[in-house]
């Protein structure tokens, strides 16, 4: 009777309070029905809006502002485009590691957010103060020395605001939601696709409102809009503070990993005990939140780290760097089992950049007029992309999700690496159609020399924006809840810029495949890469992409199927 008047006092105090190791806006045990969840999740989703807006609105027209308004060769123009996009992506590594260790998710956010409108503040000036702008002339060739200056420092302090935000605010928004307790760890599946909706309709209004703005009216009042809705998350942001559930840091999580493979390599003389029981562990009550890792039999040379030597037993003192606790040996089995499943998505990552490149390349080359007075931006094209994630992630949270639940019995219906690999496969039938759609533009260019393909609609792009936009919403969504949830607890941030590094690797191996590509089919024939489109061989890439995200899945696939998911002790696994 005693022990169930505690157990039932201990699930009572969990209802009332967060024991998460989170803690309040003044450093106390959070109360649960004040705190965290969606009455917090919301202001985070609100910013990342914003910022989607921005870095959207302005990502997508940045080479056309470098040759038109800088007037950059476009040759010049794209290698400065190719150097902000691989600085952009890459900073969220640097961005998510000191959030992790030193400085915390919420102080990330708000001085990488503070950075993000500075640098937005300094754009719109560029435009507005006639000493800053490219040019006081009606027409000149040039842009001024300054406003080059003060531009290129505009958008690469958006490249540091970027590196803080990105990992650091969805970490921040999943950590409002408590994984032992069930009905939050439902809503933070479902927190994972709300983000992603808030994120494409930024980006959707960044790539059709905003290119609007800067078509049709000018680049300083688009540049004052990203602004002013910049400035108006940021106030949201904070007025949500009281509401937060914030983790405190605790160093650098690499150094626990390393101590790991150190003591493993000093105890690799040992065995390793056949009960794992015998293995170092502290108890429940000396861990952090009490994340304590179910130990697991891959990987095994690792396990000696936590093997207790008769000296260790007897004189009771210790060093990290010679004896480890399961549960720090199964974190490092955590960063190390990822690591193929990482390789095996980067194809897909590979397959998305081709939606900001040569997707909108073709825009360019086909006819974009609606009626007769209006023309489509070439870059607005992309909003269909985001057109097919909110569908896709709309129709699996209110759809499919209800029925997979009750289908089979569990809260999640499939496992964060089905999703994944149902949204590669939808990336394939993507490039396969973009292979069709692409050898139809180039025979209108054969059979019709003098107005080639702009005889043909745009919309025939359609199919292939939306549906690798459906595959977005079950891989992508899936990425960033795999990585954030099966690292390290003291590495989220680190887990969404790992996520992140996936479409940033790929817009790296994009540019490699494509110089490969153009020296061997140069080398046995003619070059798939001419000076235009027209005389390029697209299709046959696409294909080739199609073919090789074809053969990474099976070895996705392969490496899912075994992938030992995160198990904590206590807790139901539920990936």
């Amino acid at each position: 009777m005693e022990v169930e008047k505690r157990a039932k006092t201990r699930e009572d105090d969990e209802e009332i309070w967060v024991f998460d190791s989170s803690l309040d806006h003044k450093g106390r045990v959070p109360l649960r029905d004040r705190t965290g969840a969606w009455k917090a999740s919301l202001f985070i989703i609100a910013i990342e809006f914003s910022e989607r807006l921005s870095y959207f609105g302005i990502a997508t027209s940045l080479i056309i502002y470098l040759t038109k308004v800088i007037h950059q060769d476009v040759k010049t123009a794209a290698k400065n485009v190719n150097y902000w996009s691989g600085l952009t992506t890459s900073m969220p590594l640097l961005g998510g590691f000191l959030a992790d260790a030193y400085l915390g998710r919420f102080i990330t956010v708000l001085l990488s957010s503070i950075i993000y409108l500075l640098a937005l503040i300094l754009l719109t000036m560029s435009q507005f103060v006639p000493t800053l702008k490219a040019c006081n002339e009606t027409q000149c060739d040039k842009a001024s020395k300054i406003h080059e200056v003060v531009f290129f420092l505009a958008i690469y302090l958006i490249s540091a605001g970027t590196g803080g935000h990105k990992p650091s605010l969805e970490s921040f928004g999943a950590d409002q939601f408590d994984d032992n307790h069930c009905e939050e760890r439902k809503k933070k599946m479902t927190f994972f696709n709300w983000w992603n909706l808030g994120l494409c309709c930024g980006l959707l209004l960044g790539v059709t409102v905003i290119v609007y703005i800067q078509d049709h009216v000018n680049w300083g009042v688009a540049d004052s809009v990203l602004t002013l809705v910049m400035a108006i998350s940021l106030a949201i942001f904070l007025i949500g503070r009281p509401f937060y559930r914030y983790r405190a840091t605790s160093g650098s999580p690499f150094t626990p990993m390393l101590q790991v493979l150190v003591a493993a390599i000093r105890k690799r003389n040992l065995h390793c005990p056949l009960n794992s029981d015998q293995l170092h562990e502290l108890p429940n009550s000396s861990m952090v939140g009490g994340r304590l890792l179910c130990h697991t039999k891959k990987l095994m040379f690792l396990d000696k780290a936590a093997i207790i030597e008769n000296t260790e037993n007897s004189s009771g003192k210790t060093t990290p760097w010679r004896l480890a606790t399961v549960t720090q040996v199964e974190e490092l089995k955590l960063l190390l089992n990822m690591i193929p499943i990482w390789l095996s998505t980067l194809p897909f990552g590979i397959c998305v950049a081709q939606t900001s490149t040569f997707f909108i390349k073709q825009a360019t080359m086909l006819n974009r007029n609606i009626g007769n007075n209006f023309m489509i931006p070439s870059a607005s094209v992309y909003a269909l992309s985001a057109i097919g994630t909110i569908i896709s992630v709309a129709t699996y949270e209110k759809l499919l999700i209800p029925m997979l639940r009750k289908a089979r019995g569990n809260e999640r219906g499939i496992t964060i690496l089905q999703r994944i690999g149902i949204g590669i496969g939808f990336c394939i039938i993507s490039m396969i159609i973009a292979t069709l759609v692409e050898n139809k533009r180039l025979n209108f260019v054969n059979n019709k020399p003098l107005n080639g393909s702009f005889s043909m609609s745009v919309f025939w792009l359609a199919p292939q924006y939306l549906i690798v936009g459906i595959g977005d919403g079950f891989a992508l969504v899936g990425l960033q809840e795999f990585f954030y949830g099966q690292v390290p607890d003291s590495m989220r941030s680190l887990g969404i810029a790992f996520y992140l590094s996936v479409i940033g690797a790929g817009n790296f191996l994009s540019s490699i495949l494509i110089t490969v590509v153009d020296g061997v089919s140069e080398k046995y024939g003619k070059s798939w890469f001419g000076k235009d489109l027209n005389s390029s061989r697209l299709d046959l890439f696409y294909g080739l992409l199609a073919v090789m995200t074809g053969a990474s899945l099976i070895v996705y696939v392969f490496l899912a199927r075994r992938y030992p998911y995160k198990n904590v002790q206590g807790n139901e696994s539920v990936a």
